[in-house]
């Protein structure tokens, strides 16, 4: 490999694990010192000041990840909130809690399905596929594949309307942050049809516009390749490389 190709590959936002079996280790959330806690409480105020309606919700950090054996990975943890994300603006970025997200690889006809984020959401405008930050579970459960693959399927059905059982959805990939170390695992469903996907969609943005609130994904589109990703608008930084690896395996 030539020079330039490895300042390429290393220039990537997200490198890929090779991972079969997953750990997760609890840790307490990191200390902060009095300034950041004031500088974060500031700017969440900030925040809701600008979206009333943005909720400070309870998220899984990433602390830092080990990899034993070929394969597998563990995962150290702490239970932080939104809020927190502040920190990114605080710190160094090495010395920033990643997130833990999931996505859904979902193949259509017209190629997987992706959404833009709305309004209202942390992320507005951008294309992403779907899915969000995974939530901690409930004391005495447990943070393992299972419920990753419950998350995904949640999120799917809160942002499509499309509802697949999680035990349906298969580990496809896991991507690593360069810049905060966030992990995302991306899940790939069996296939549905477009039609079904727009349909699906359209009748949860009536049913959340009816109640008063809008919906996560404003707009829905399909893609098959980076490229068309790119001619859509600002995309998650994960999502060209998930395309073009998916569209290598298919």
């Amino acid at each position: 490999m030539t020079a330039s190709g490895s300042d390429h590959r290393r220039a990537r936002p997200v490198e890929f694990l090779d991972v079969r079996r997953i750990g997760f280790v609890e840790h307490p959330p990191p200390a902060l010192t009095p300034w950041e806690q004031r500088e974060v409480d500031r700017l969440w105020a900030g925040t809701r000041e600008r979206s009333p309606t943005t909720f400070d919700g309870p998220l899984v950090a990433s602390l830092g990840i080990d990899l034993p054996g070929p394969g597998v990975l563990v995962a150290h943890w702490a239970r932080l909130s939104y809020r927190y994300r502040a920190l990114r603006v605080l710190r160094p970025s090495g010395d920033v809690p990643g997130s833990v997200f999931v996505t859904v690889l979902l193949p259509t006809e017209r190629g997987l399905v992706v959404g833009r984020g709305a309004r209202t959401t942390a992320a507005p405008g951008r294309w992403t596929l779907p899915g969000g930050s995974v939530e901690p579970p409930d004391d005495g459960q447990p943070l393992d594949g299972a419920a990753l693959r419950r998350d995904a399927a949640r999120e799917l059905a809160e942002e499509l309307g499309v509802r697949i059982a999680d035990g349906e959805l298969r580990l496809f990939a896991v991507t690593r942050g360069r810049r905060f170390g966030s992990l995302g695992f991306h899940f790939l469903a069996p296939p549905v049809t477009g039609a079904l996907v727009l349909r699906r969609h359209a009748d949860l943005v009536a049913a959340e516009t009816g109640h008063g609130a809008g919906p996560e994904l404003d707009e829905v589109a399909f893609v098959s390749s980076p490229a068309e990703a790119d001619r859509l608008g600002p995309g998650a930084d994960y999502l060209p490389q998930v395309l073009r690896r998916y569209g290598d395996e298919v």
